[in-house]
């Protein structure tokens, strides 16, 4: 028998070992009319037709869409407390959820990083003390659920127009260093003529430490020697803050 006759009755597959594809599994009926009627409402009433578990059941079929999501949503909202509370819960602490993963993760922080990203762009560029809500809404969303506190400095120009956002500094659950002449320096560096202070406690109770009193007034006669004002100073925590100048701090 010819060799050329014996590679057509033994035709061999193009790599060793290679085997035929499974087909995808299928989603159950169940899921995915249970999915379509949750879409539905959803682009019918919106967000506030949904009850949280819904909301986040809605987030989390996206990550994997072959399998019920009630169970991981309910023990997500078991554990984290709110919607909010879940897509702003460290990496490391929704790892310890059974059924989380990366796929789960990167869904989450996705959702967390363009809400962010949203209410920022309320605020950056525009006149700060008109936009007081929107200033307060994105301070909560970007810091209230950090585990270790963040001290940033919003910076205004002549016309209170947020020009810049930035951290400054991070500590640990309950201190951060805040150094006057690099609050003054940085300010000087982009021309501003006021500062809004924000930082979070992780403990949720926004009363200022002695401290965080201290430290405030450290950076007033500061930046007062060279004709910056200092607008307030805002302590964040969970879902409510606290402001030096309402309270008679400033």
């Amino acid at each position: 028998m010819s060799r050329h006759r014996s590679m057509q009755e033994s035709p061999m597959p193009l790599f060793a070992g290679a085997q035929a594809a499974a087909p995808p599994a299928r989603v159950p009926s169940y899921i995915g009319d249970h999915r379509s009627r949750l879409r539905d409402r959803f682009l019918t009433g919106g967000a506030d037709a949904m009850p949280d578990y819904e909301l986040l059941e809605m987030v989390l079929f996206r990550a994997n869409a072959r399998r019920d999501m009630k169970p991981l949503g309910r023990a997500l909202l078991d554990r984290f407390g709110t919607f909010n509370g879940v897509i702003t819960a460290p990496e490391a602490e929704l790892r310890k959820v059974k059924g989380v993963g990366p796929s789960i993760v990167a869904e989450l922080k996705l959702i967390e990083a363009a809400a962010q990203r949203l209410l920022r762009d309320r605020v950056i560029g525009k006149q700060v003390l008109s936009s007081w809500q929107a200033l307060l809404d994105y301070c909560q969303t970007a810091m209230a659920h950090r585990e270790t506190e963040q001290f940033r400095i919003l910076f205004l120009d002549r016309k209170n127009v947020l020009i810049a956002d930035e951290p400054q500094a991070k500590g640990t659950v309950d201190h951060v260093p805040v150094y006057p002449r690099e609050v003054v320096k940085r300010a000087l560096e982009l021309n501003a003529s006021a500062l809004i202070l924000v930082h979070n406690h992780p403990s949720g109770d926004p009363t200022p430490s002695q401290a965080d009193v201290d430290m405030t007034r450290q950076i007033v006669e500061a930046t007062g020697v060279l004709g910056i004002t200092v607008h307030d100073h805002l302590v964040v925590g969970k879902g409510c803050e606290f402001s030096f100048r309402s309270e008679g701090y400033l």
